[in-house]
């Protein structure tokens, strides 16, 4: 049974640790994910972007999937499944499909247009007992077409977000999609700590979780980050695997091409990325 990310992230706030939300693309990475987090009695996130959501051919499949998958494999830690970067009509199309939570993503509007759109939402998602993340400050680096250069959220403006009502505040800090290049200065700490101070216990979020250092991470929670997402190193844990795999030559085993076997190896590697950032996050028996 999905559960909403609310009560997960408000327990993580107050216990000084964060959840993972991992981005599922396909079945094995779900599987992957699940057993996981259940191994581990971690709760969890669930990820989708709107062009994976396409991919796995529409929200209400993923949706569907997510659900049977919790019950045959017998998954008992809370699960959250969520919409990330969200269009203002992708919203509705989670809604409508069985999503527990949303988030939309705002940050490219002016910020009289984000609150208008992000009030509204709101109001369906609590009628609808969803939970809510909304984002002021693009993220940088691109993710499914949406491209940000990183910039640092107005506290000012994070507070009015906040105080519409949302579950979670995704505010901009410096942080980006993808591989952060070598340039790349770091985790604003002075732009988080005024946030905090504006939003208060509010539980803020992380996006771009791969390659920052884990002395970032942990300072991050310690400022009220309860939500950190990670994709991209699932992604190249996932190919690394693969491309290894494949050129053992071992998908000619036997009768020839086997993509249960060939996909097996990524699942794998998944589950060890899963682990470490959960322990890494200090989300390990908290379910």
């Amino acid at each position: 049974m999905l559960t909403t990310a609310t009560d997960m992230l408000n327990k993580a706030r107050q216990g000084g640790y964060a959840v993972g939300q991992f981005n599922i693309n396909n079945l094995e990475w779900t599987k992957a994910i699940l057993l996981t987090a259940q191994e581990m009695n971690s709760p969890v996130i669930l990820g989708v972007s709107e062009g994976a959501g396409k991919y796995m051919a529409g929200f209400k499949v993923v949706a569907d999937m997510v659900k049977a998958m919790i019950e045959e494999q017998n998954i008992t830690v809370p699960v959250a499944l969520h919409l990330d970067h969200g269009t203002y009509e992708g919203c509705y199309k989670c809604i409508e499909a069985g999503f527990s939570s949303i988030m939309f993503d705002g940050s490219h509007y002016p910020i009289a247009e984000n609150v208008e759109k992000t009030k509204e939402l709101v109001k369906v998602t609590r009628e609808k007992g969803m939970s809510l993340e909304a984002e002021v400050g693009s993220i940088g680096g691109e993710e499914d077409g949406v491209i940000g250069q990183g910039e640092c959220a107005d506290p000012d403006e994070c507070k009015a977000i906040a105080d519409l009502g949302v579950d979670m505040l995704a505010a901009g800090i410096g942080n980006i999609h993808g591989k952060y290049p070598e340039n790349w200065a770091g985790l604003s700490f002075e732009t988080l700590e005024a946030v905090k101070e504006k939003v208060g216990m509010m539980p803020l979020v992380l996006h771009g979780g791969t390659g920052i250092p884990e002395d970032m991470i942990k300072k991050a929670i310690s400022l009220g980050v309860a939500k950190i997402n990670v994709n991209t190193e699932c992604q190249l844990s996932f190919a690394a695997a693969t491309r290894k795999y494949i050129e053992a030559g071992k998908d000619l085993e036997g009768k020839g091409f086997d993509p249960r076997k060939l996909l097996a190896p990524g699942a794998e590697a998944i589950k060890n990325t899963v682990r470490e950032k959960i322990t890494l996050f200090g989300s390990a028996d908290k379910a």
